[in-house]
């Protein structure tokens, strides 16, 4: 049986701001970090920066319950429910893991909040804790030589992993779709075959990035139909007309 597989970037899944107020802020005093936190950001060092956001946290006496709440109250994107309901039901057929430069606690909060954990078979993200003085933690998921990516976590190595593996298993996918936002989105679209499809979210980094390549040389490189999106409802339609077709 023809295989799907459905790739989510936890952004696109909910309304998460990844910037200066990004939502797990919420759940300070003030609903805000210092300047002093604010500013120490690095491009490409996320996962850096958000070790201290979570020191920030537990030095203000924030329990990790108090962020899971906020968390868990965080929206979906409009029609990505419907979507991850349509591929739980679909399994089947259908595939579908997270690749994402969040974190464990917050990605596995917000599914199981929404009952919806049943439609990611994995997820690929830095691992997080609650260490013994009851502060959250976060590591980087890996370390890689790519110098498109993030020091923490080359999305590309990791899809291209786990395909090998999973043909290892005798698991090969017809058509995949490669669901995304951010700039560390591009590195693994170059690795899709000329059927698969990268769906990049309408007005955000990695829509401009994709346009950018029109009539540039690396353009040839990239093998995938591009097919930006805006809901979920945009993706489960691609997604239903390719299973019919």
């Amino acid at each position: 049986m023809l295989q799907f597989l459905m790739l989510c970037m936890y952004k696109t899944l909910s309304e998460v701001q990844c910037n200066k107020h990004f939502s797990v802020s919420r759940c300070l005093p003030g609903q805000t970090l210092p300047n002093s936190i604010k500013s120490s950001y690095k491009k490409g060092h996320w996962t850096e920066f958000m070790g201290r956001v979570m020191n920030y946290i537990g030095d203000q006496e924030v329990s990790p319950d108090e962020v899971r709440s906020v968390m868990e109250t965080i929206p979906f994107t409009t029609g990505m429910t419907d979507l991850l309901t349509f591929i739980s039901t679909n399994k089947n057929t259908i595939d579908c893991i997270v690749i994402s430069d969040s974190n464990t606690m917050f990605i596995d909060w917000i599914l199981h909040a929404a009952g919806l954990q049943a439609a990611v078979d994995q997820i690929f993200t830095n691992p997080a804790k609650v260490n013994e003085l009851g502060y959250m933690e976060v590591q980087c998921y890996h370390s890689h030589e790519c110098d498109r990516c993030p020091v923490n976590l080359c999305k590309r190595k990791v899809l291209e992993l786990f395909l090998a593996e999973q043909s290892d298993g005798g698991v090969e996918y017809g058509r995949i779709f490669y669901v995304g936002d951010g700039g560390n989105d591009l590195c693994p679209a170059f690795s899709l075959r000329g059927h698969d499809i990268v769906m990049p979210r309408k007005g955000y980094t990695l829509e401009k990035l994709l346009a950018k390549l029109e009539g540039q040389e690396d353009k040839t490189s990239l093998r995938a139909r591009v097919l930006a999106w805006s809901t979920g409802s945009d993706i489960l339609e691609e997604l239903i007309t390719s299973m019919q077709s």
